[in-house]
């Protein structure tokens, strides 16, 4: 029982140390620590060894700062997992850990354990971890161990996200959580009738979770004050600030107290984003569970070389086919019209087994598709980029890129999709000769070079081009002139004659003698 309490007091030192940035303090802890493990974890003495070699070769440089972080994080990683870390280690609440052992949740993630004790501690935090490592319960957690119960209607929690299915997502999981706590959690987002949205508001909630502009439309009409908010989540941020929602973001911050903690969790990270937070945010802490954009180890990815999107559709549903109907295949593409298009070419083969969602849907359909996918009435869905971070459906087999994204950002999201929750999961690349500038960005990203099958023999591409494939063809030489327009005149009509009438003082004698010839007198 002592050498268990010895090994998780050790992971708790871990947590803390990987964060340090100063490199005496590191060396600090380096050697205290080499010498706890010469004793019980002799296999690591020669990592903790190279650590100090580092020191030698670095002391003093800026290189040593860069190079020491990946050494670490090495013997890091490696002493996790010889020990056995529950959630009963971290310093829950009684009622999370009775829900957290009906959901039948026993060990954290790396994410989830790296992040508790710093966004306990009350700083800004930064969580930069894969997609489907369990980032929504790693702000909640600490949220919920730091909520008070207060008889105040408004809220002390306030979560962001960038889309409706992200927050339904977000929302369920906290109502698991705090099935034995009195915490009213509630959702709200665009595209659903404010009045009713508004009234389940102001009955009071402990946790507002939304998108930033149905946020703002409630704080702004005064239906929701914001004056006892303590913790501010800001979910996939890269993606709330890429589709135009920073203006409404700030705004939003306007009516916040100046008190209050934040933090913020995305997959990637990318520079302009970084500024951002660094403008909003106080000396945060950065946890990374991973390197930023680097994919799950558990999805197998590979690709086919294709030449358009009629051989695209073939090769799809040759796949489809080969895999059955027992595969759950989500199938991403870039645009809306590209979506609706693939989805008319598909309908025939898969009747009812396929399903199409994108922001040009009513919500309602939205919800029901994914939950029709959920539960298996539907094996193949086709979706956009704007939802590859709103959809958490357990047991996605594979995940089909119909076409390479422009963003190598929304690659990794768009993959994170399979391979959760300790599944292995397959990713599946169509790649054209136009994707291949693309298809670098994303390999650069990952660093790491992606694998192509080839095409079966008895599959037959055509050479047939839709019109968006045409290359446009520009005529040489210069356009023809337009003859130069003469001099305008007035940008507004001639007036007509009774409008002309200029305001003068009435006469009463010349007005009768316009009328009768003679001036007539009043009596």
């Amino acid at each position: 029982m002592k050498s268990q309490k010895d090994e998780r007091s050790l992971i708790n030192f871990f947590d803390r140390a990987f964060l340090l940035i100063h490199p005496l303090r590191f060396l600090v802890k380096v050697s205290f620590l080499k010498l706890r493990l010469h004793n019980k974890h002799p296999c690591f003495v020669s990592d903790v060894g190279f650590l100090l070699e580092l020191r030698c070769e670095f002391i003093g440089k800026r290189s040593f700062i860069q190079n020491k972080y990946k050494a670490f994080d090495n013997l890091y990683l490696a002493l996790r997992k010889t020990v056995s870390m529950t959630f009963r280690d971290l310093s829950l609440k009684k009622p999370l850990w009775t829900a957290l052992d009906d959901l039948g949740y026993h060990t954290p993630t790396t994410i989830q354990a790296a992040g508790f004790s710093v966004m306990m501690s009350g700083k800004d935090t930064i969580g930069i971890a894969q997609t489907g490592t369990g980032k929504t319960l790693a702000y909640l957690l600490p949220c919920l161990c730091m909520w008070k119960f207060s008889k105040d209607p408004h809220p002390q929690i306030l979560i962001i996200v960038p889309t409706r299915e992200l927050v339904t997502q977000v929302v369920s999981e906290a109502e698991k959580l705090t099935t034995h706590m009195n915490v009213v959690v509630c959702g709200v987002y665009g595209g659903a009738n404010m009045n009713t949205q508004a009234k389940m508001v102001l009955q009071g909630l402990d946790i507002l979770v939304g998108t930033p502009g149905r946020i703002l439309d409630l704080v702004s009409s005064g239906y929701v004050q914001f004056k006892h908010i303590k913790k501010v989540v800001i979910d996939e941020v890269d993606e709330t600030l890429s589709l135009g929602f920073r203006r409404q973001l700030l705004d939003v911050f306007d009516f916040l107290p100046v008190k209050r903690q934040h933090m913020v969790f995305s997959a990637t990270l990318s520079e302009d984003v970084s500024l951002f937070l660094d403008d909003y945010l106080i000396t945060p802490v950065r946890v990374e569970a991973a390197r930023v954009g680097l994919p799950l180890e558990k999805i197998d990815q590979t690709g086919y070389h294709v030449p358009n999107f009629l051989s695209k559709v073939t090769l799809l549903r040759h796949l489809i086919e080969q895999l059955g109907p027992e595969a759950k295949i989500l199938v991403f593409v870039s645009s809306r019209a590209l979506a609706d298009l693939l989805f008319k070419e598909m309908e025939a083969s898969l009747t009812e087994a396929l399903g199409i969602i994108h922001s040009n849907k009513a919500q309602n359909f939205r919800f029901d598709t994914v939950q029709k996918f959920q539960t298996g009435e539907i094996s193949v869905l086709i979706a956009t980029d704007l939802i590859a971070r709103g959809i958490d459906v357990t047991d996605v087999s594979h995940v089909i890129n119909f076409d390479i994204p422009e963003s190598p950002e929304n690659y990794i999201h768009r993959i994170g999709r399979t391979g959760r929750a300790d599944k292995n999961g397959i990713a599946i690349t169509f790649v054209s000769e136009k994707d291949e500038p693309a298809l670098l960005a994303i390999q650069e990203l990952m660093q790491r070079q992606l694998s192509f099958t080839d095409v079966a023999e008895d599959i037959e591409f055509t050479e047939e081009l839709l019109e968006f494939e045409k290359p446009k063809i520009e005529v040489p030489g210069k356009g023809v002139k337009l003859p130069r327009r003469g001099a305008r005149g007035a940008s507004f009509h001639e007036k007509k004659a009774k409008n002309k009438k200029v305001n003068v003082r009435y006469n009463h004698k010349k007005a009768m003698q316009d009328k009768y010839g003679k001036p007539k007198k009043k009596r």
